[in-house]
């Protein structure tokens, strides 16, 4: 993170939301350079967890999803709409929240197109369903 904030609680703060290192301004270049080297060094990132649920393991890193030992064959809207709620671990997600985390911001809030899609899913991943409606809430697994 490269930023005016530079207060010890800005640089807690960004570190704690995700930043791997925190430069304030003003910096000097060679130390920029430097950290990002450092940083370039570390070990390859991990890679995301398999997402689980009963007989269903999605693989997102590998973007591959399996219930027993059926592959699925979904569509990106239906593997990111699972994997989505898979992460939620029982949360129940809104069909706004959806429509947010995994179409994009030129989605039309009003279209049914958070049902269709787990419709389609509901169809694919088969009997017994996972996929919950919360009645006035949306959905979960």
């Amino acid at each position: 993170m490269l930023t005016a904030a530079s207060t010890i609680r800005d640089r807690v703060e960004g570190l704690g939301i995700g930043a791997d290192d925190y430069l304030p301004k003003p910096f000097d270049f060679d130390e920029l350079v430097a950290r990002v080297r450092a940083l370039a060094r570390r070990s390859t990132p991990s890679l995301p967890p398999t997402l689980a649920h009963g007989d269903l393991k999605l693989d997102p890193a590998r973007r591959t999803a399996v219930r027993g030992d059926v592959p699925l064959a979904l569509s990106p809207k239906e593997f990111a709409v699972l994997e989505y709620l898979l992460a939620a671990e029982g949360r129940v997600v809104s069909a706004e929240e959806l429509l947010e985390g995994v179409w994009d911001e030129a989605a039309n809030p009003f279209t049914n197109t958070v049902k269709t899609t787990i419709g389609r899913l509901r169809a694919k991943l088969g009997e017994p369903a996972l996929i919950e409606t919360v009645r006035e809430g949306g959905y979960r697994i």
